[in-house]
């Protein structure tokens, strides 16, 4: 009992604590020191004297209602969790969580918002009905790419994103030396191998779309390492590919950390690659929820769209769920 009690009182306070700062971060947003900072800093400080007068408040109704029977405290602080479940659920919540991450995520966390409204912008320009098509014509590649996913533990609508993007699903050689559903031109070695040995093929058939689907997935896997992770990076990278020391090496000449300061130096590539493959994956994501596309501008969706989030961007999300039954049939 005394655990339960505990428990639910911690999980009732870290919501409320979210909350607190969440909303906090919104009004006192800036940097200005009398009209944001300081006001910010009182708040951290009342929410700690609340806290200490909730614990102190606990304590004596804890001691009254224990008179009355042992089990009564841990029924009423289950009672409270249940409370602050039920605010957690909702989508004010769910505002206040994006403002404790852009808080306590600092630059990068900004940058992250920034590059996801693009993401989200280039949904919203998106012809619905060539989207509707390309995800009709996935279905053939469906379990080969799903298959590749779940073996090099990448999200599957976000290789769906990667073969779309280079492909639309139309496999084939281009003038350019890629091959297949993936287009693979010089896959770097190590992922060749990786690809190899987990189809347990002698040689690798890139004609083959689920050997071209291995690799593909062995290779975005090997960049996302390289970037440490970086998933925007990591799209760039792939796309790049390892020619003249790939992404990395351009990044180094020109003192480039991220996607946002490597951007404005590519002119003769395709900056905008990354935001097309999850503008294609949050499609797929939005098809698997609800066998629709909605349309970004209309009534409320275009919060829903990015409360959805990005296939590989955003924590909290599957990422090796089924596409809805539509997509399968």
């Amino acid at each position: 009992m005394l655990g339960t009690e505990a428990g639910s009182l911690t999980a009732a306070s870290l919501v409320a604590i979210i909350a607190a700062l969440g909303r906090s971060a919104d009004w006192f947003s800036g940097t200005g020191f009398w009209a944001h900072l300081l006001p910010f800093a009182a708040m951290v400080l009342a929410l700690a004297l609340a806290h200490a007068l909730a614990l102190r408040l606990w304590f004596l109704i804890r001691s009254w209602l224990a008179g009355k029977a042992e089990i009564l405290p841990p029924i009423l602080a289950v009672l409270v969790a249940a409370g602050a479940g039920t605010h957690a659920a909702h989508e004010a919540f769910r505002h206040e969580l994006r403002g404790l991450r852009t808080l306590v995520g600092g630059k990068e966390e900004a940058e992250r918002i920034t590059l996801s409204h693009q993401v989200f912008a280039a949904y919203r320009r998106s012809n619905l009905a060539d989207l509707q098509r390309l995800i009709e014509r996935s279905q053939l590649f469906w379990p080969a790419i799903q298959e590749a996913a779940a073996s090099f533990g990448v999200d599957t609508e976000l290789l769906l994103g990667v073969a779309s993007t280079e492909s639309s699903f139309l496999p084939r050689d281009s003038k350019d030396g890629g091959r297949g559903l993936f287009q693979i031109t010089a896959a770097p070695a190590p992922a060749v191998e990786a690809a190899r040995k987990r189809l347990d093929a002698d040689r690798l058939d890139l004609a083959n779309p689920r050997h071209n689907a291995y690799v593909g997935a062995a290779t975005f896997r090997h960049y996302l390492a390289e970037m440490h992770g970086d998933l925007f990076l990591a799209l760039l990278a792939y796309n790049i590919g390892p020619k003249n020391g790939g992404l990395q090496s351009i990044m180094n000449q020109y003192g480039a950390r991220d996607f946002v300061t490597i951007q404005p130096y590519l002119q003769n590539l395709p900056r905008d690659y990354p935001i097309r493959v999850l503008s294609s994956a949050l499609a797929f994501r939005l098809w698997r929820l609800d066998g629709k596309l909605p349309r970004y501008e209309e009534g409320s969706n275009a919060m829903r769209i990015q409360n959805v989030g990005i296939p590989g961007l955003d924590p909290g999300r599957p990422d090796h769920s089924p596409l809805s039954a539509a997509l399968l049939r």
